[in-house]
């Protein structure tokens, strides 16, 4: 829905690491994102990736190990950006298992990523060298497809599918009608504090998140073909992060579900891949591509039709990201079943955003979507 990869920055990893890339022309693309060793200091290894890949492969450490920034940095590295710089043994530790992990998939599997920091240490600082018992015979944990699957024969087809849920949010005449809207509620990250949110959006895909925090505003917006995140600068070194790569396709994907007639062109190489349970309820899940090489997966009720949730990925040097994002509590806003929570569940914590108004087909200043001016 909208773009989940604020919540990224406003948490525990972004609280520590959140920073940063240049403004670039109004409306466009960055062509030259700001480089990790052009925005941290005493990069040594991660070399050559835009910051926001940097602030992904951040996320896949501390899920992989069980850890937050600060276990690995320092704790003062916490109020104090320069600390983040400083070396320490589990920093060149950390420098020579990305050389070892480099070094296996390119002697044994060509160079392809076979092999992650998650495939030994799965989720904590030590990887286990014991089989255990509770895991062998408990029950079998669930699997997020993270490839295209071949399509399921005898199913409804991903247009059917598709198809079926514009007709449960309201048809495609009246989704034709909602050309807009803004929409008001509170936002929960990682602290239980609450924070207002407002959001703005316009078809075809543009939107534009704005948390209130104490420390000021932090905005996420897509304009329909480049996306960025603004904060307060006491909480990030440099006032503005561009999205790219997955960010970028996730924003932009994210912007296009707000208006369900755009979904279908969002994505190529549809199918229907398989059923599932979420919280009790039957859903088919159907998947397609932005990139060709990935899947998103999206889920929707059997019963009523609607959208339950959206998984897609990122891509970091060290292994994939997957982001969860969950609808709910669908509502009529001017003939359309729109959805008024917004769960979004990512490799280091998890937000809740929950909207007490939406108000359709209300003129937006074009400067909503615009790109801050910043040095």
């Amino acid at each position: 829905m909208y773009n989940s990869l604020v919540h990224r920055r406003i948490g525990t990893i972004g609280a520590c690491l959140l920073t940063v890339a240049l403004a670039r022309g109004q409306g466009q693309p960055a062509e030259n994102p700001v480089l990790a060793e052009q925005a941290f200091k005493n990069v040594r290894v991660l070399k050559g990736i835009p910051v926001d890949q940097f602030m992904a492969t951040m996320g896949f450490f501390s899920a992989s190990l069980g850890e937050t920034c600060t276990d690995c940095h320092s704790a003062e590295s916490g109020g104090n950006w320069d600390k983040y710089a400083d070396d320490n043994p589990r920093k060149e530790t950390a420098r020579r298992m990305i050389g070892m992990m480099n070094a296996i998939n390119k002697t044994y599997f060509g160079g392809r990523r076979e092999i992650t920091c998650y495939s030994c240490h799965r989720g904590v600082e030590r990887p286990d060298v014991t089989p255990n018992l509770a895991d062998l015979y408990g029950p079998p944990a669930l699997k997020e497809p993270d490839e295209l699957r071949e399509p399921i024969a005898k199913s409804l087809s991903a247009d059917q599918i598709l198809d079926k849920y514009i007709q449960a949010v309201g048809g495609a005449d009246r989704l034709a009608k909602l050309a807009s809207f803004t929409a008001k509620g509170t936002y929960q990250g990682y602290e239980d504090e609450k924070r207002p949110v407002d959001l703005f959006a316009k078809a075809p895909n543009q939107i534009s998140t704005v948390i209130h925090t104490s420390a000021g505003d932090s905005t996420t917006t897509f304009d329909g073909r480049a996306g960025w995140i603004v904060g307060p600068a006491t909480e990030r070194p440099v006032a503005l992060l561009e999205l790219t790569g997955g960010d970028l396709a996730g924003a932009k994907l994210d912007a296009a579900v707000w208006f369900p007639t755009q979904i279908k062109t969002a994505l190529t190489q549809w199918r229907a891949a398989t059923s599932a349970t979420i919280e009790g309820r039957d859903t088919q899940m159907i998947q397609g591509t932005g990139d060709g090489r990935y899947p998103v997966n999206l889920y929707f009720d059997t019963k009523s039709g609607l959208l339950a949730r959206v998984v897609r990925y990122t891509e970091s040097p060290v292994g994939l990201n997957p982001t969860q994002i969950d609808y709910a509590d669908y509502r009529e806003v001017a003939g359309v079943r729109m959805p008024h929570r917004v769960t979004v569940t990512w490799l280091d914590g998890r937000s809740n955003m929950e909207l007490s108004e939406i108000r359709p087909n209300v003129a937006i200043e074009v400067a909503k979507f615009a790109r801050p001016a910043h040095n």
